[in-house]
């Protein structure tokens, strides 16, 4: 029981560490619907869910024992993290929420923009590789199933600090609704800091 506290916390700690699953949800929370909201946070818990299967898998130890593949998928997380600032840059500064059918297709876009954040950083899956095996224990049973619920434990932590966020984000907007130019400082705050984590993520 001690050591799954203790693996809560590092959870926590790890999920308080400002990075851009945080801006993303606190930016997608502050300027657009509920809807856009939870799928942010749906795609970021399928990725954190592909990180722990991969983990599981051996795939990290793989990216460490090649570089030229962490490189890729480095490369490739810090171009999209620079994009996705890019486009907050770029976007108005409310989406309107008006029909059904467009509403879909913006969360199914909020939903690829959390998938893709957090599915492109390596570093999240390397996180899993070195966090998750300290707390198996083959001795005590069976080593997938200890892998699966820590697994869930992975996604149901990051769900709760992703509600937090949101919860923050919509402060954020409502704040900001009735002031332009803070919803613009807002805006290219938080795509200059997504650019910054690429450029830092690339170099």
């Amino acid at each position: 029981m001690t050591d799954l506290w203790i693996f809560v916390g590092a959870l926590a700690v790890a999920y308080l560490v400002p990075g851009p699953d945080m801006l993303l949800l606190l930016q997608t929370a502050a300027n657009h619907s509920r809807l856009q909201s939870a799928a942010t946070i749906a795609g970021l818990a399928l990725a954190r869910a592909a990180h722990v299967a991969l983990a599981g898998l051996g795939l990290a130890a793989l990216l460490q024992a090649a570089p030229w593949a962490f490189n890729a998928v480095r490369l490739f997380g810090a171009g999209y993290l620079i994009w996705l600032g890019i486009s907050i840059w770029r976007a108005s500064s409310l989406v309107p929420e008006n029909a059904c059918a467009k509403r879909s297709r913006t969360a199914l876009a909020a939903f690829r923009r959390g998938l893709l954040t957090n599915i492109s950083n390596p570093k999240a899956l390397l996180f899993c590789s070195v966090l998750l095996p300290q707390f198996i224990h083959p001795q005590t049973g069976s080593v997938a199933l200890q892998f699966t619920l820590l697994g869930l434990i992975v996604l149901l932590v990051g769900v709760c600090f992703d509600l937090l966020y949101v919860s923050g984000g919509k402060l954020m907007g409502g704040m900001l609704r009735e002031r332009p130019r803070l919803q613009q400082l807002q805006r290219w705050t938080f795509g200059a800091l997504l650019v910054g984590f690429g450029a830092r993520l690339m170099f």
